[in-house]
């Protein structure tokens, strides 16, 4: 873990091996996420639906949507 600093331009600077482990250039857009006082940055993926495919696998027993179905 690195430490940053605020410039007075309210910018912070991205070390070098962080930006190598996240994979990111200069010019790539980065997503910044605020909860609470927790900032998470992360590339901002150049497609969602690729980035959240198979988030959700295993979470649900085989045959869980059919038995919710069978159940309205």
């Amino acid at each position: 873990m690195q430490t940053v600093r605020l410039s007075s331009k309210n910018q912070i600077v991205i070390p070098k091996e962080d930006r190598e482990a996240m994979h990111v250039k200069a010019n790539d857009k980065l997503l910044v996420v605020v909860k609470d006082n927790v900032t998470i940055i992360l590339p901002k993926p150049k497609k969602y639906s690729e980035a959240l495919a198979g988030i959700g696998k295993g979470i649900y027993k085989k045959g869980h949507i059919k038995e919710e179905r069978l159940s309205w």
